[in-house]
């Protein structure tokens, strides 16, 4: 059997997916590893997935993709930027994975490329060849395709949607160094921030938030009729649709895609957001779809599976 592997690349653990050349999924399995700079680390890995594509009586040389996503930028060229967040040795793990596996195409993504990727693959993207995600977890991060093809960029900062300018007078410094970005007021910490900060202006008792990026309270307290919640919210809705009308100004998607975290109240925000982003958008534009992400956090573990695919397919040709 042909085989593709989707490895998401975590900071203490990477998730494997097995997959047909299809699109479907055999098995998922997580494997701990050490920081991914040294053989023995390479090792893990590799032995890992050995047992994984054992128990599918498919052996090495069965694969013929392999994808990793990582949290980090990716360049058009497959060359990988500053990793803040994990320690990899991107030359070290591909040299190790080309000798593992002889037969596989390896391609990097970046996670929230990837994520866009797999809703093209298996999501509900399929059929459509022009759309947008944008993930609303920790941060805002995202991936546009545009004529089924993504686009990374030149430097690998395609998609870094989270850091759109929403608010020229925010004086609060974002975590790239600059002010006013997205993802100061649609991530969850940012969802967060807003509700405690407008609690704090009214001088009212914000209900219990558990840690920064605690939306669950949140948005709980917005659907028992708490009004700093539902000003938040609000705030939080109004800058992601100008963004999303700024993005659509250059790429004209036909549809978005919500993931991340946040989106598990996508239903509750979701009218709102549409109406706003009626009333930013171009009218030429106003009609794009807006809809929730359906694969989860499988998502970038099934695009960067499918790009490796892709990358083989097109150096075949």
């Amino acid at each position: 059997m042909e085989a593709v592997l989707g490895i998401d690349v975590g900071g203490t653990s990477i998730k494997v997916g097995l997959f047909t050349p299809e699109g479907e999924l055999l098995e998922e399995r997580k494997i701990p590893t050490p920081a991914l700079v040294d053989a023995q680390a390479y090792a893990t890995v590799t032995e890992g997935i050995g047992k994984i594509l054992t128990a599918h009586d498919a052996a090495p040389e069965n694969v013929i993709a392999c994808g990793l996503d990582i949290p980090g930028p990716v360049a058009e060229d497959g060359t990988v930027g500053f990793l803040p967040n994990i320690q990899l040795d991107p030359e070290g793990l591909v040299g190790a994975l080309t000798e593992a596996f002889p037969h596989a195409t390896i391609a990097f993504v970046n996670d929230a490329n990837a994520a866009a990727l797999g809703e093209l693959w298996a999501g509900v993207a399929q059929g459509t060849s022009s759309y947008v995600l944008i993930a609303l977890g920790t941060g805002v991060g995202g991936g546009i395709v545009v004529n089924g093809r993504l686009i990374a960029g030149a430097f690998g900062a395609g998609g870094e949607i989270g850091h759109i300018t929403v608010n020229r007078d925010e004086e609060l410094v974002c975590g790239c160094g600059r002010c006013g970005c997205l993802e100061q007021y649609a991530s969850a910490k940012g969802i967060v921030r807003l509700y405690l900060e407008e609690c704090e202006k009214r001088g009212v008792t914000p209900v219990p938030v558990e840690h920064a990026t605690d939306t669950l309270s949140v948005f709980r307290a917005l659907a028992g009729g708490d009004e700093c919640a539902k000003l938040a919210v609000h705030q939080m809705c109004d800058y992601l649709a100008q963004a999303m009308a700024l993005i659509s100004c250059v790429t004209d998607p036909a549809m978005y895609l919500i993931g991340g975290g946040v989106a598990g109240a996508f239903a509750t925000f979701a009218p709102e957001l549409r109406e706003l982003f009626s009333r930013y958008a171009l009218p030429t534009c106003k009609d794009v779809r807006i809809e929730a992400a359906s694969l989860g956090n499988q998502a970038a573990m099934y695009g960067c599976a499918y790009e490796a695919l892709r990358l083989r397919e097109q150096n075949v040709l």
